[in-house]
């Protein structure tokens, strides 16, 4: 029988039998917002609350209703209503987990509720702009209480335990906080996921969502080296067929790379369409501070919406200390005048920086490693270490 052209009595009876077998995967996809039976206008009935309560026990018969209801109102492209009964869905299907003690078949149609919650509030809160981030708030609330029930399954060595369904829930609420601002919100996620005994037994690609974003979060958080390895894990797992998918987990690892002191190259970024990157790269390399600020003028609208803005201006530190790298083996002392570091940077585009700011330059060089040595006020030179004056960046962080 084909959920496209079945009437409603079949559909709830179908939904009903394969809760009745245990049979979640193909429930998920009977009460999923992307499944093909959603095209089925035999669905939308005025009467579907009276069908399904005389054929589904409860609480189904209050996810059915629901699932059915949003799809009427996404037919009217009411997007609110649409999320009020996605709503529900979810709530019905955290009292289908609560009452099964022992068993864990119904975490695939949590799976497939959740996510279409997230969808469908995204569209709510584009549509209704001045309630768009209370709507994902409260998608996070609901998206919070089933995630509390599966953590809350103390069979951990069990097969059947729900907290294998822990991670997936993770993922969804990451990109929800990721896309309200509100990162704070994250940390006691992670906690709870990094100190799982299933840490490493969550399905691949979930691992590699997961490693996305928190890769991402560390990079926010000045934590280099844990965003390498996340974002690294999260490129080299990630099927080589979704060149879309690299192409954004590289926004990010290159330019954490490359604070790191290394060079993506140029084919690479070729490859999945990030030459944004390349010019940056020769500028940094080359102490070129001119040319960062062009490249970054040029593709500012890139850097903004990928988020990254900030994060590619703190490459300027990197072009200072080439920079200055440059002058210290162009001289050949140990001891360097400010007067070479100063004229350096206005031959690098920095006219109208002064010997107080160019000591200031060199301080905070100093002061995150970058530069070993001190500065000689009284004789205005700054004085190196004869032993690795300017350290490899990948040995800071």
């Amino acid at each position: 029988m084909s959920m496209i052209t079945g009437t409603l009595n079949q559909y709830i009876q179908c939904v009903e039998r394969m809760y009745r077998t245990g049979q979640g995967n193909i429930l998920s996809r009977l009460l999923s917002l992307r499944d093909e039976h959603v095209y089925n206008r035999n669905l939308l009935s005025s009467d579907i609350a009276t069908l399904v309560t005389g054929n589904c026990v409860a609480p189904l018969d209050e996810l059915v209703i629901a699932h059915l209801s949003c799809l009427k109102a996404l037919y009217a492209s009411d997007y609110i209503e649409a999320y009020d009964h996605q709503s529900i869905c979810v709530a019905s299907v955290v009292k289908l987990l609560q009452g099964q003690k022992e068993e864990n078949w119904c975490l695939p149609v949590m799976y497939a509720a959740c996510l279409d919650l997230r969808l469908v509030a995204q569209k709510a809160e584009a549509s209704s702009p001045q309630n768009g981030s209370k709507i994902m708030e409260k998608a996070a609330e609901s998206l919070l209480a089933c995630f509390r029930v599966c953590a809350a399954d103390n069979r951990a060595s069990d097969v059947d335990t729900k907290k294998i369904g822990m991670l997936c829930l993770v993922n969804q609420l990451l990109k929800v906080y990721f896309r309200i601002n509100k990162l704070h919100l994250c940390k006691p996620l992670i906690r709870a996921i990094d100190s799982s005994p299933f840490k490493d037994q969550f399905p691949l690609a979930q691992q590699i969502t997961y490693r996305y974003f928190v890769g991402r979060k560390a990079m926010f958080d000045s934590d280099y080296r844990l965003a390498d390895e996340y974002l690294s894990f999260a490129f080299e797992n990630c099927h080589r067929r979704s060149i879309r998918n690299k192409r954004l987990i590289l926004t990010y690892l290159v330019p954490v790379k490359m604070l790191l002191g290394f060079m993506p190259a140029k084919y690479l970024l070729e490859k999945y369409d990030l030459l944004q990157f390349w010019d940056l790269i020769s500028a940094v390399k080359n102490g070129d501070l001119r040319g960062i600020d062009m490249v970054m003028e040029e593709h500012e609208k890139f850097f903004i919406t990928a988020g990254i803005y900030l994060i590619v201006e703190k490459l300027k530190i990197t072009a200072y200390r080439n920079l200055f790298r440059k002058v210290y083996l162009a001289e050949n002392s140990h001891q360097i005048d400010i007067a070479s570091f100063e004229a350096a940077l206005q031959i690098m585009g920095q006219e109208d920086v002064d010997s107080d700011e160019t000591q200031c330059i060199v301080a905070n060089l100093i002061y995150d490693g970058k530069i070993k040595g001190y500065i000689s006020y009284q004789h205005k030179k700054v004085v190196v270490s004869k032993q690795n004056a300017f350290p490899p960046l990948s040995s800071l962080y």
